[in-house]
Formats: structure tokens, C-alpha cells, sequence
């Protein structure tokens, strides 16, 4: 059923008649590296709730490595048999009572994690970092996006901006403003030469990114020559290497008087990786963790001591900052979406996963209605 609301188009939830239940279809991890489908009834929102229309919803790294090969997490962290998919953008169909800003018909992307809204860190916004109980991230312990519809807090959306995508969008969930807020902690600016290590869809948001804040080289490296290649053909990076015995040799090379980068990122989230970001930054320099998992080994004297290097570690993003992303975006006239390699609807979502799995992609994306193309 096509409705219309305040000029907006919006499709509105089915009905089940007096008595009905309507079901729709939703994919589940069993971490066997397979997907489940599972017909659920369609959820009602409640008190200060929303019902969201899914639109798109992308496929995280995190998704992949914690949940869809294995279940990694541990206690009130660990995936809870949900509704896959933290990483969802779709269009407010109906509203629960006690609304304050949103309403039917707005186009929404959901901050992944909903915290209790009161600690310390919930009230600075990073609700990823939130300790309480009532923690709960979507697609791992409470329903996410890989379905039709998702039952969101109003207080965990933001508003997309008309010039952007629901694709767009799905990626400002996580990966984007993850990214973001990695970059805005070491400050990327005219001034800099930035080294991009690992160009999964995390690394190449960070190549696009810091080119959109004004870096004036940009080099990246991977271990798969497909991911170098996406880089290269985006036109994101003006270097590309494929990772090997020599590398650090190699991109310091392409540096301005072979002395290193003023600004690196590790996407990688593997020992080598990291390394090569720390031994690639300039003295006085500044480098950034974003990419999960894995150690990292170094000598500090020689490695950053010395050098007056800067390591930050930055975690996801807080919800006030993603609104000015989505902000940004549109001002820098950038498109998450051109990462997107793959579409999938959700009949295919499991071969959606598996390509993912595979990594020799870019983004890849289950999509709805108008975004099926």
C-alpha cells in the first residue's frame, strides 16, 4: 500500500486484518557460515519507538568476522540470535506514541547501537561505549535490518538529507561514521599526506573521506590486489600497493622527500598492518586504529618515541557526529554508495554474506524498493 504523508511517499506497514498476524521474512547468523531465514510477525512500535521501512542495509566487516564465520562475543555482548544487520536505512512507516522529533515518512539511518540514554557515555553520544544492561546493539541483541522492517528507539535515528541515499545512509551506520570519527581525532587537512592500510570498505571510506577533508596524496595497501584495485578505479587513492616484503620501503618512496606520511590509518586490524602505519608516519606525525581484531608489535623508542608520534584508538562514532556527517556528505557532493560493488535483495541475502566473506569486493548491500537497481 503506497501512501502519502506531509508530500512524502512512504510505504505503509501491511495489515493483518482483526486478529492477524503478518509475517515477514528476516536472515539469522548461526555462525556456521550460513544464513537462516525465518518468518517473524512484523513488529508494533511502542512508546518512544518507530517502525522503519528498510530501504538498504549493508554488510559489516564486524558482522563477518563475529557473528556469520563464528560466534566471538562473550556474555551480554555476544549475538543473541537477532536479526542480522547493523548497518540499516530505511523510512519511518509508523510511530509509537510519545514521539518528540520524528515522524511518519522521514528518512532515517539508525545509529547501531542503543544505549540507556543516561551514563556518562550515552549522554556524550557514544552509545557504543555504553556499560548498562539495557546495552543492546541491533543485528546482534536486539532485531536489525536484514528484513523487510526493524523497530527502532526514535532516540537512535537521524534524519538523511534528501540528496543522499538510503545506500548512502546504510554505510553512515557504521562504517562511514566510524571512519569519521577516526579521522577527526588525528585532524586531516590540506596539509597531509595520508597512508591508508587495508582498503576493505572500512579503508576505502577512508581514502574517500580524507580526500573529501582535503589531504593532498593518498596512498593505500592491501594484501588483495582486487581491494587495490576498487581504490584505484574509484579514483580514491593516487598510490595503490599490494602488501609485501618491501612495502615500507615502497610507500615511503611516494612520500614527499621519502619521510613518511603526516597522517596513517589502520584499517587492517592485523599485526603487519599496524606496523607498517606506525613505520610509515612522519616524525611529529599522527596515526590512527580503526580496523578490529588482531595485536600489534613494536619497539617504542625507535617506532614512535623518537619520532614524536601520535597513536589514537577510536571506536565507532557518537550519534551527533553522524548527523554532521550526513551533513558533510552532501556539502563535499560524496556518495557512500560508489563503494557499493554488490546489490543483493533478500532472497540472495545469502550469497550477499558470502561474497562479503570472500573480501575480493567492495561494499556489499542488501537493498529494498526503490534501491534495487
Amino acid at each position: 500500500m503506497i501512501e502519502k504523508n506531509n508530500n512524502v511517499v512512504f510505504q505503509a506497514p501491511p495489515s493483518g486484518g482483526e486478529g492477524g498476524r503478518v509475517l515477514m521474512p528476516a536472515a539469522y547468523l548461526p555462525g556456521n557460515s550460513t544464513v537462516v531465514m525465518k518468518e517473524v510477525e512484523i513488529p508494533t512500535p511502542g512508546h518512544g519507538q518507530v517502525l522503519v521501512r528498510t530501504k538498504s542495509s549493508t554488510i559489516c566487516g564486524s558482522d563477518i568476522r563475529a557473528i556469520y564465520r563464528e560466534h566471538l562475543g562473550k556474555g551480554p555482548e555476544a549475538y543473541q540470535n537477532k536479526i542480522a544487520g547493523h548497518e540499516p536505512c530505511g523510512q519511518i512507516v509508523k510511530c509509537g506514541p510519545g514521539m518528540r522529533r520524528f515522524k511518519e515518512g522521514d528518512r532515517v539511518v539508525l545509529y547501531h547501537i542503543s544505549g540507556c540514554g543516561v551514563c556518562n557515555d550515552c549522554r556524550r553520544g557514544y552509545m557504543i561505549s555504553c556499560s548498562s544492561p539495557l546495552r543492546a546493539a541491533y543485528g546482534w541483541q536486539r532485531d536489525g535490518g536484514m528484513a523487510p522492517y526493524i523497530l527502532a528507539d526514535e532516540k537512535d535515528c537521524v534524519l538523511l538529507p534528501d540528496e543522499l541515499t538510503y545506500t548512502d545512509g546504510a554505510q553512515v551506520a557504521c562504517g562511514f561514521g566510524t571512519v569519521y570519527e577516526g579521522l577527526e581525532k588525528i585532524g586531516i587537512c590540506g596539509n597531509d599526506q595520508v597512508l591508508v592500510v587495508g582498503l576493505g570498505p572500512v579503508g576505502l571510506a577512508a581514502l574517500m573521506l580524507a580526500k573529501a577533508m582535503g589531504a593532498t596524496k593518498l596512498v593505500g595497501v592491501d594484501t588483495m590486489k582486487e581491494r587495490c584495485d576498487i581504490a584505484k578505479q574509484l579514483g580514491l587513492a593516487d598510490e595503490v600497493f599490494v602488501s609485501g616484503n618491501d612495502t615500507l620501503e615502497k610507500v615511503k618512496a611516494v612520500s614527499d622527500g621519502n619521510k613518511g606520511f603526516e597522517r596513517t590509518v589502520d584499517c587492517s586490524g592485523h599485526t603487519l598492518g599496524r606496523q607498517l602505519a606506525i613505520r610509515a608516519t612522519r616524525q611529529w606525525g599522527k596515526m590512527v586504529m580503526i580496523g578490529e581484531g588482531g595485536t600489534v608489535e613494536f619497539n617504542p623508542s625507535p617506532d614512535i618515541i623518537h619520532d614524536q608520534i601520535s597513536i589514537h584508538g577510536s571506536w565507532v562514532t557518537n550519534i551527533w557526529r553522524m548527523e554532521e556527517l550526513v551533513e558533510r556528505l552532501v556539502r563535499w557532493g560524496i556518495h557512500p554508495e560508489d563503494l557499493v560493488t554488490h546489490r543483493f535483495t533478500l532472497d540472495h541475502v545469502d550469497k550477499a554474506y558470502k561474497l562479503m566473506n570472500e573480501g575480493k569486493c567492495g561494499k556489499v548491500a542488501v537493498v529494498f524498493d526503490e534501491e534495487i537497481k
